[in-house]
C-alpha cells in the first residue's frame, strides 16, 4: 500500500479534531446526506434526482441515452461529491489543487465502472462494480502504476468512512426489530463465532493481536468497512488492514460462485439459500449477487422451492442487517480491549480513558446517529408499508450515494494497494482466514437449515 496522506498529517488536538479528522468530516458528509433526504422525505419529496445511477442496459445505445437524458444529474454529483470532499480536504490541511484532478479522474473512472457493472453481461457473471472497481484498481496498481501526485485524491478510507455512515441510514433500528429474533439471533451467532475462530488462529499461530481482530471481524462482518474501523480502533498496521481485504474480497468472490453452486446441488429453498449466503458471504455487494443468482431459478428449476423475492429478502435480513449492525459493536468492544487490555500502561497504572475515546473509530458514531433519524422517520411503517412508501423514498436514494462512495474506495484501495506489499505478510493471514471460511459455511449451513430452517423457508407467508 501506498502511505495515506492522511496519517502523514499531525494530529489534531483539541477541539479542532471536529474539524481537522477525516472521521468527523465522514460524520459531517454522511450526516448531512441523511438530514436532508429525511426532510424531502417528510415534506413528500426525495434525494432520487441527486442519486443518479446508470440502468441496466444490454446495447451501448441505452447507456448513451441515459447520460443524455440524465447527463445533468451526473455532472451535479460530481459536483457534489467534489465539493463535499474538497471542503473536507482544505480544512483538515491537504492539497486541494492535487485532490481535485484526482477526484475528477475518480469519478470518471467511477462512472465508468458503473456503467459496466450493470452491464447484463457482467450481472450474469455477478460482477457487482464495488469488486470491478478493486479488480480494476488493482491491475492498474501492479501493472502500470498511477503518478505519485494523485495520491490525495484516492482517499479510500474517507470514502468508505463516508459510505458507513451511509450504511447506518439503511439499517434502522426499527428495521432490525421488524427483522425478528431468528435474523439477529442467527447474525449474532455467526459474528461471533467466525470472528473467536479466526482471532483466535491468528493469535495462535503468532500473529499481533491488533491484526488478528482486523482479520477477525473481516470475516465475521463485511471485509473493507469492518477492517478499517477495527484496525482504527485496535491501531492496527495499515497493511494489516490491507491484506484482510484483500484475503475477504478474494473469498467473496469465490463464494459468489461457490454458495449458488452449492445450493443448487442441495436443492435448498430459495429462502434458505439466501439465509446461508447471508452468513457465509464477507461483503455486501457480492451476496446480493450471489442471492440473486439463486433466486432467478426459483420456477425455472425443478426442486427449487420459493420464490426470487425469498432469497434477497432473507440475506437482507441476515447480511445487511443482522450482520453489518455488529461493526459498531466490534468496533467500541475492541478499542476497549485495546486499550485496557494489549498495551502495557507505563508503571503498570491503569489505562487512560481518554485514550479509549481517542482510538474509538468516531465516524461509528455517524453510523448509529443516522440508523436513529431514520428509525425516528420510519418507526411507524409495518414492514410492508416500510418497503413500499420509506425504501424508494428515503432508503434508496440514500443507498445509491453509498453505492458511489463505496466504489470510490474500492477503486481507491485498489490502485493504491501493492501485491509486493501484501507477500511480506506471508500465508498464515490467508490460512487463518480460510479456516473462518470453512468454519463459518458450516454453521451458516447448519442455521440456516436445520435451525432456522422452517423459518426461512417460509419467509413472508
Amino acid at each position: 500500500m501506498t502511505t495515506d496522506p492522511a496519517r502523514s498529517a499531525a494530529p489534531p488536538s483539541g477541539g479542532s479534531e471536529f474539524w481537522r479528522k477525516e472521521d468527523w468530516w465522514a460524520i459531517w458528509i454522511g450526516l448531512s446526506i441523511v438530514i436532508v433526504g429525511t426532510l424531502l422525505f417528510w415534506n413528500g419529496g426525495s434525494l432520487r434526482w441527486l442519486a443518479v445511477v446508470p440502468p441496466k442496459w444490454k446495447s451501448l445505445s441505452e447507456v448513451a441515452g441515459d447520460f443524455g437524458m440524465n447527463g445533468w444529474r451526473y455532472i451535479a454529483l460530481f459536483l457534489f461529491w467534489l465539493t463535499a470532499f474538497s471542503v473536507a480536504i482544505s480544512v483538515m490541511g491537504l492539497r486541494l489543487r492535487q485532490f481535485v484532478p484526482a477526484f475528477t479522474l475518480l469519478y470518471v473512472a467511477a462512472c465508468a465502472i458503473f456503467v459496466l457493472g450493470q452491464w447484463e453481461s457482467a450481472a450474469r457473471y455477478n460482477l457487482e462494480p464495488p469488486l470491478i472497481a478493486l479488480l480494476l484498481g488493482l491491475v492498474i496498481a501492479n501493472l502500470g502504476g498511477v503518478p505519485a501526485v494523485l495520491a490525495t485524491g484516492f482517499r479510500g478510507e474517507f470514502f468508505v468512512k463516508t459510505g458507513i455512515v451511509l450504511l447506518g441510514a439503511t439499517v434502522p433500528f426499527s428495521l432490525i426489530a421488524l427483522a425478528g429474533p431468528v435474523a439477529i439471533l442467527q447474525a449474532s451467532i455467526v459474528s461471533i463465532v467466525t470472528f473467536s475462530v479466526i482471532y483466535w488462529a491468528a493469535v495462535r499461530f503468532g500473529l499481533d493481536r491488533r491484526f488478528a481482530a482486523t482479520l477477525g471481524v473481516g470475516g465475521a462482518v463485511c471485509g473493507v468497512s469492518a477492517a478499517i474501523a477495527i484496525a482504527g480502533a485496535v491501531g492496527a498496521k495499515k497493511e494489516h488492514v490491507a491484506v484482510t481485504i484483500t484475503t475477504v474480497i478474494l473469498w467473496a468472490i469465490a463464494m459468489i460462485f461457490a454458495l449458488p453452486l452449492a445450493a443448487r446441488l442441495l436443492g435448498l429453498p430459495t429462502g434458505i439459500a439466501g439465509a446461508w449466503i447471508g452468513t457465509s458471504e464477507f461483503a455486501d455487494a457480492a451476496g446480493i449477487a450471489a442471492a440473486q443468482a439463486y433466486g432467478g431459478l426459483a420456477g425455472k428449476v425443478d426442486g427449487i422451492a420459493g420464490t426470487a423475492d425469498q432469497a434477497l429478502q432473507a440475506f437482507t435480513l441476515i447480511k445487511v442487517i443482522g450482520r453489518d449492525v455488529w461493526i459498531g459493536i466490534w468496533a467500541v468492544a475492541l478499542a476497549i480491549v485495546a486499550t485496557t487490555r494489549w498495551e502495557a500502561q507505563p508503571g503498570g497504572s491503569a489505562a487512560d480513558v481518554r485514550e479509549i475515546w481517542r482510538r474509538f473509530p468516531k465516524f461509528v458514531l455517524g453510523f448509529f446517529i443516522a440508523s436513529a433519524l431514520v428509525t425516528v422517520t420510519t418507526a411507524h411503517y409495518s414492514l410492508a408499508d416500510y418497503n413500499k412508501v420509506a425504501t424508494p423514498g428515503l432508503i434508496a436514494p440514500i443507498k445509491d450515494l453509498r453505492s458511489w462512495a463505496f466504489i470510490f474506495c474500492f477503486l481507491s484501495i485498489g490502485l493504491s494497494t501493492r501485491f509486493r506489499a501484501l507477500a511480506a505478510a506471508g500465508r498464515m493471514p490467508f490460512a487463518v482466514f480460510t479456516l473462518g471460511v470453512a468454519v463459518n459455511v458450516v454453521l451458516g449451513y447448519l442455521l440456516s437449515v436445520h435451525v432456522f430452517g422452517v423459518h426461512w423457508a417460509t419467509l413472508g407467508q
